[in-house]
């Protein structure tokens, strides 16, 4: 394979991938066997269709496999898909060897049986005898897979098996009782050896990406935008840690590390916590370069140890940062707040400066920083609505500073932001506008805008999550003609989410008022005990208008500058 390419495509039906001695073997330490009757069953479904339809084909999706030899290949992607075809191919030669065990058509059936798997499991050396088999699963699944699925043998305690052995197993027997039903009523070897050969065989259709090494097969798997694709970022990176160690030893340590640190940071999140660990040095770390950072950074076995220490350090900082209710606040319930103002807000842009605030600062002025990071980013993204991807040179900046010792305090880290701190005359009159979306995500800020603005009236604590008030459309989301009077209909979408349309109110209450005229709620406002609505009518009179409405907003918006300051402004 010419290794200026970065990639060698071709159509093959399964029996062309697995054709030519070709030998296909699973990463040792590639995420275990998975599938589950969902998948097996769709296959299944997919298969007995087209072997009513000999002309048609059906499209498997994308098999990676990257080349080590002219007949060897690792699977990079497509894994799961290759086992669960090679369990249905055992599935159809354990029933023609049960047929030719019961007397039906005993030779033809015994030489199919043996053709089948020649053709599709592996076939004997003609020099040693041994049989190599095609496919080699990964460290977790191969003895099993080799030793009794290939072999046709039943498990001694199935219930016993580690989970991927066992969902093998299942998948296997699930085949097994598929194929004794669709054959029970004419047992017949041919067309059972049929639906194998030529219905899986030469109906079934990949996409065979053949890469060149693994920095093409992670190029590959962030470009290509395919429903075949399974393989995550995270196995790609993590295969490549593996193959930088040479010791079983190592190989084990890492395994028990690797498996820890996915237990607290997520699997499908490792990629961004890595991409944020390494921002915390590089000034602009893009996704799409994770894999050739690892590569250029990571060459033996110490380089391995010694990220994963690193990783390791800000795991469950990086996992407490995106969960408000993670055990890591129990000891730091002043930073609890904060953290679910940051998870309001939806900005991941600040962790490295997150990661490098709990390494360098008391627990006291930790908690600081992430009260200025709640109120620059609040005054930033959600009310201001600038670009969140110009904060990232920024918090760079911040987090090297305050690693390097340049920023030892919040003040000094505050000095870093203060670029993207909006000032407070826009602020104000950006919050005047606003009008949040009061579907999925918005309706969280909307609660938490108004829980501050209600315990700032009040001077009782309103916890947004906790605290049994509603959302109240003083303006209906569905007006009645009533309404019209005031606010045509050509502008109601423009009011009904305005903030200054919107007050906490009780459920009861906000039930009662539903869409009734502005007289009736108002009375229902002064029996609340929320200040938001009780002052309501006071502050606005007998009507609600539009310019009623913007006086309103006008007057939140010079609390909400008091509200999210910095305390170093």
């Amino acid at each position: 394979m010419a290794k200026a390419n970065l990639l060698n495509t071709s159509t093959s039906t399964f029996l062309e991938l697995i054709g030519n001695g070709r030998l296909y073997k699973v990463p040792p330490y590639q995420r275990d066997y998975s599938w589950t009757e969902e998948q097996w069953e769709d296959l299944w479904t997919d298969i007995i269709d087209l072997a009513e339809r000999p002309d048609d084909t059906h499209y498997m999706g994308a098999l990676v496999v990257e080349g080590r030899s002219d007949r060897e290949f690792a699977v990079i992607d497509g894994q799961q898909r290759i086992a669960t075809l090679s369990l249905l191919a055992l599935a159809v030669i354990g029933r023609l060897l049960a047929l030719a065990e019961a007397g039906v058509d005993v030779q033809d059936n015994r030489q199919r049986s043996a053709a089948l798997r020649a053709r599709f499991l592996g076939e004997k050396d003609p020099a040693s005898l041994v049989e190599a088999s095609k496919l080699t699963l990964n460290e977790t699944d191969n003895a099993f897979y080799q030793d009794y699925l290939v072999q046709l043998r039943s498990p001694l305690n199935a219930r016993g098996l580690p989970r991927s052995n066992r969902l093998l197993w299942e998948c296997f027997s699930y085949f097994k009782r598929q194929v004794e039903n669709w054959s029970a009523a004419a047992p017949d070897g041919e067309r059972l050896a049929r639906l194998l050969s030529e219905t899986a065989g030469r109906q079934l259709m990949f996409i065979r990406i053949a890469v060149d090494d693994e920095l093409n097969a992670y190029t590959v798997f962030e470009t290509l935008n395919a429903r075949g694709l399974e393989l995550s970022a995270t196995d790609l990176l993590k295969n490549y840690l593996f193959s930088r160690l040479r010791t079983t030893a190592d190989l084990q340590a890492l395994q028990r590390r690797w498996q820890a640190l996915m237990a607290t940071v997520l699997q499908e999140r490792f990629p961004e916590f890595l991409r944020y660990h390494l921002q915390c040095e590089l000034p602009r770390v893009r996704t799409q370069r994770l894999f050739k950072l690892v590569r250029e950074r990571v060459q033996s076995g110490q380089d391995v140890f010694a990220l994963l220490e690193a990783l390791e350090r800000r795991a469950e900082v990086f996992a407490a940062l995106f969960d408000p209710q993670h055990a890591y606040w129990i000891d730091r319930r002043d930073c609890a707040p904060y953290v679910r103002e940051l998870n309001v807000l939806r900005v991941r842009q600040m962790t490295p400066l997150v990661f490098a605030a709990w390494e360098r600062l008391d627990p006291g002025d930790f908690a600081r920083v992430l009260k200025l990071l709640a109120v620059v980013l609040f005054r930033y993204s959600a009310v201001s609505g600038l670009n969140t991807n110009a904060l990232e040179p920024m918090f760079h900046e911040a987090a090297k500073g305050l690693l390097e010792g340049r920023l030892p305090t919040p003040a000094d880290v505050f000095g870093a932001m203060r670029v993207v701190y909006v000032e407070d005359a826009r602020f104000e009159q950006d919050f005047a506008r606003l009008a949040p979306d009061s579907a999925g995500q918005g309706k969280k800020l909307i609660r938490y805008i108004l829980a501050r603005l209600e315990s700032d009236a009040s001077g009782r604590a309103c916890d947004p999550d906790a605290d049994p008030g509603t959302v109240e459309h003083i303006l209906p989301e569905d007006p009645s003609a009533a309404w019209e009077a005031e606010f045509p209909r050509d502008s109601w979408q423009r009011s009904i989410d305005r903030l200054g349309n919107l007050t906490w109110l009780e459920p009861a209450l906000n039930r009662q008022v539903g869409n009734a005229d502005f007289p009736a709620k108002r009375d229902a406002y002064r029996q609340s005990r929320y200040q938001l609505s009780q002052s309501l009518p006071d502050s606005v009179g007998d009507e609600w208008t539009p310019a009623r409405l913007d006086a309103r907003q006008a007057q939140m918006a010079r609390r909400a500058v008091h509200l999210w300051r910095a305390d170093f402004a």
